[in-house]
C-alpha cells in the first residue's frame, strides 16, 4: 500500500452519510450494533487509512456494510455487500503471479493486487458463506475468494457464487478472468 492515504473531510462526510443510510436499511446484517458506536470508531484518529480503504470499497462498487463486531478486539467488520460482485473489480485474474503468467490479453489487474492496493482482504470461503447468510449475493456474477496455498501452487484458484439456493465453490486457472467475476473484500476497523 502507498503512504498518506486519507480522505478529505468533505469526502469522509459524504461516505458517512452513505454508510449510515446503508446501515439503517439493512439492520439484519448487524443486529445488536449501534451506528453511533460504529461512527465513533470510524472517527477515531488512528483510522484515517482504514477510512480511505472503506471509501475505496465504496468507490469500486462494493457497497460496504458492517456485518459483525469482534468481541475480543472491539473491531467492526465490514464486507462488500453489493448484490453482485463489485462492478469496478471485475475482469481480473486471481493474483500477481497469474497476471504475470499471461502472455496475451492480460487483464488490467488481479484480485489480490487490487485488494492489497485498497488496503482490504479478499473474503475467505468461510467469510463468503457467512455473507450469504445475510442475503443472496452473486446470483448473476461470481467472486474470487482466498485460495488455499496448496491449490494455488498447482496453478488453480477458487471462486464462489450463489445459485439454486446454495453457495457453490468452484476452481479455475488463476490466470483466467471473466466479465462477471470480481472479488469481495473485508475490512476490520
Amino acid at each position: 500500500m502507498k503512504d498518506n492515504r486519507h480522505l478529505p473531510p468533505q469526502a469522509a462526510e459524504e461516505l458517512f452519510i452513505i454508510l449510515r443510510s446503508r446501515f439503517e436499511k439493512n439492520m439484519n446484517r448487524h443486529i445488536g450494533i449501534d451506528w453511533n458506536d460504529v461512527e465513533a470508531k470510524l472517527n477515531s484518529g488512528n483510522n484515517a487509512e482504514k477510512l480511505w480503504s472503506l471509501n475505496e470499497m465504496e468507490r469500486t462498487g462494493g457497497e460496504p456494510d458492517v456485518i459483525a463486531m469482534n468481541q475480543n478486539t472491539g473491531e467492526y467488520i465490514f464486507f462488500d455487500c453489493s448484490a453482485e460482485s463489485p462492478k469496478d473489480r471485475r475482469s481480473i485474474c486471481y493474483d500477481e503471479d497469474a497476471l504475470e503468467s499471461r502472455k496475451e490479453h492480460k487483464p488490467k489487474n488481479s484480485a489480490i493486487g487490487m485488494a492489497y492496493d485498497m488496503g482490504i482482504q479478499i473474503l475467505s470461503e468461510e467469510e463468503y458463506r457467512d455473507l450469504q447468510k445475510l442475503g443472496h449475493f452473486d446470483t448473476k456474477t461470481s467472486s474470487w475468494i482466498k485460495t488455499p496455498e496448496r491449490i494455488r501452487e498447482m496453478g488453480g484458484a477458487i471462486f464462489a457464487d450463489f445459485r439454486y439456493g446454495n453457495v457453490f465453490v468452484y476452481h479455475n486457472g488463476a490466470e483466467s478472468y471473466y466479465a462477471a467475476r470480481g472479488f469481495r473484500g473485508s475490512l476490520k476497523i
